[in-house]
């Protein structure tokens, strides 16, 4: 009898064993399915620059990606740097997040704080960053590049919000080449000296992403990464290697009308657009007009410009070539997008000396409105505003893994926006968005996670509005509906209706035919506003001129 309770005991303790080990593999085996997430960011690109978006700027590994993944006509961004990078990383509205307007520039601390804790200039307390979330989640955090939502405040800085590792700078931007203070670049907290004949951010920021990726899997190789590799390209002072602006010298001596008219039909004959819609209209100098000798300098800034996002494309490239070669590259999932329309700042015809150009001097180089409303074909409006052109952005996703075979290479043609990005990546890190948060009450997000859409769904995820505002210019989407105000002309009430299926360049407005449409939403607008306390610009400009 004994004899058979101690066999018993020995079978019950072999069993239990197994089952333990079995639900340690199983838990490994879920651990390994989580896929490593990352996040690219151009910076002040246009809509239509890419080759998978009717441009002819030559960009084969971002065509490359779309073409074995997806890509979106209808994802949005907040319509400026801080404000998309702050409504990106935590998954809420600007405002609700502190970055209101913009963050505080190196050259005043409370350049941007207005004395109310939505514009307080960073990031608040009440919000978690993605990077947070999926650390706690288990997974090892890098980031590489442009960070700009905070300046001062450290505890605001990339390693003090989530982030394991950091390299890049602070503020909102800088030399390529040679970055000088204030504007310098960081590696964690410290700054650092660059010395490196042939420093260029966009080759840098890749190094040191790659760099951080095999520190990580050196540690631990079964451990997932996140990584937001946030490029500064093509964000002025416009700068790029000499070998790759001779590839584009001389192909924009057609000027930006020709320009439009080319990548307005090829984005038709793409599907990316529909025929019927118009091609939108700006006020914008004639090429024709313009001397021989500016039409030379023109087309050397438009050349630089279609460098800088080259060279972007060629580092995406080194990036996934060494994913494939550590056998990551099928369970990673790679985002694409930009974080604004294309920059019309500061002139019509571009701004700094052209004697700077093809050099590493300057600062404010830039390609001017001109050439940015070619870059926004067929949208309507630049960076700042929240027409389409300032807003819509191409979003490119990958993952071998995990987009259904079904969908590979096709358009998506339903609406999301930043927020969603959060949304997707708890749930592909398995994970809820805390509700505390080193003991701070964290708001919910108001995204919704895209995975349904990569499993082949059709059906809308969203059915709610979505807003914004920045700089006194506000929008609404409802469906296919969009409500729209341009602050510039002056008139609070100056709301304007579009419907988007049949005209997403924003040309037929339709405030007089539906009021009733244009009532409900204004109605919608106006309770997020005061929920969020969006501030009316013309306060906001009284206080600008108070702090002067």
């Amino acid at each position: 009898m004994n004899r058979k309770k101690s066999l018993l005991v020995k079978l019950i303790l072999i069993v239990s064993i197994s089952l333990v080990a079995c639900e340690a593999n199983k838990n490994k085996d879920h651990e390994l399915e989580r896929p490593n997430i990352i996040i690219i960011m151009s910076d002040d690109m246009g809509y239509s620059d890419l080759a998978p978006y009717g441009g002819e700027i030559n960009t084969p590994n971002l065509t490359s990606l779309a073409k074995n993944g997806i890509k979106f006509t209808q994802f949005y961004n907040a319509a400026r740097c801080c404000p998309t990078r702050a409504s990106l990383l935590t998954g809420n509205y600007p405002h609700e997040t502190g970055i209101g307007h913009m963050t505080n520039p190196p050259s005043d601390e409370n350049g941007h704080n207005y004395g109310v804790p939505e514009y307080q200039g960073k990031l608040n307390s009440n919000v978690v960053t993605i990077s947070e979330v999926l650390r706690q989640a288990g997974y090892a955090t890098l980031m590489s590049g442009k960070w700009h939502l905070s300046f001062f405040d450290k505890n605001q800085w990339p390693l003090q919000r989530g982030f394991d590792k950091f390299y890049g700078f602070i503020s909102g931007a800088g030399n390529y080449f040679k970055p000088e203070a204030p504007r310098f670049i960081f590696e964690g907290n410290e700054k650092i000296d660059i010395k490196e004949e042939n420093f260029y951010t966009t080759d840098k920021f890749t190094d040191k992403a790659m760099e951080f990726i095999a520190e990580t899997k050196n540690e631990n190789k079964e451990k997932p990464f996140f990584l937001y590799l946030s490029y500064n390209a093509p964000h002025w002072p416009l700068q790029a290697p000499k070998p790759d602006i001779d590839k584009y010298r001389g192909k924009y001596l057609n000027g930006w009308e020709n320009l439009r008219e080319e990548r307005y039909n090829r984005m038709k004959e793409m599907g990316l657009i529909k025929s019927s819609w118009k091609l939108s209209y700006d006020n914008i100098v004639s090429w024709d007009s313009l001397t021989e000798e500016k039409c030379e300098e023109m087309d050397l800034r438009m050349a630089i410009y279609a460098a800088m996002i080259d060279r972007m494309d060629q580092n995406i490239g080194r990036l996934v070539d060494y994913l494939k070669k550590k056998n990551i590259h099928d369970n990673t999932i790679i985002m694409f997008l930009n974080d604004n329309g294309a920059c019309a700042e500061f002139d019509m015809l571009g701004t700094g000396p052209k004697e700077q150009l093809e050099t590493k001097q300057g600062y404010r180089l830039s390609y001017g409105k001109a050439w940015a409303y070619a870059s926004n074909t067929p949208y309507r409006s630049y960076k700042h505003w929240v027409h389409e052109g300032g807003i819509g952005t191409p979003f490119i996703v990958h993952w071998p893994e995990g987009i259904s075979d079904n969908i590979k290479g096709q358009t998506i043609n339903q609406y999301g926006f930043l927020p969603d990005i959060m949304a997707t990546c708890q749930e592909l890190a398995q994970t809820q968005h805390p509700r505390e948060y080193n003991g701070n009450k964290i708001k919910p997000i108001s995204g919704k996670s895209l995975l349904p859409i990569f499993s082949g769904s059709t059906v809308e995820i969203h059915d709610e509005p979505i807003f914004w505002e920045h700089e006194g210019n506000k929008a609404v989407r409802l469906g296919n509906y969009k409500l729209v105000q341009d602050w510039e002309k002056g008139d609070p009430n100056n709301w304007e209706l579009y419907n988007l299926s049949t005209d997403r360049t924003e040309q037929n407005n339709l405030i007089s035919q539906l009021p009733d449409k244009a009532k409900e939403m204004i109605a919608m607008y106006n309770d997020w506003a005061n929920k969020l306390r969006v501030l009316p610009w013309a306060e906001v400009e009284d206080i600008l001129k108070n702090k002067k």
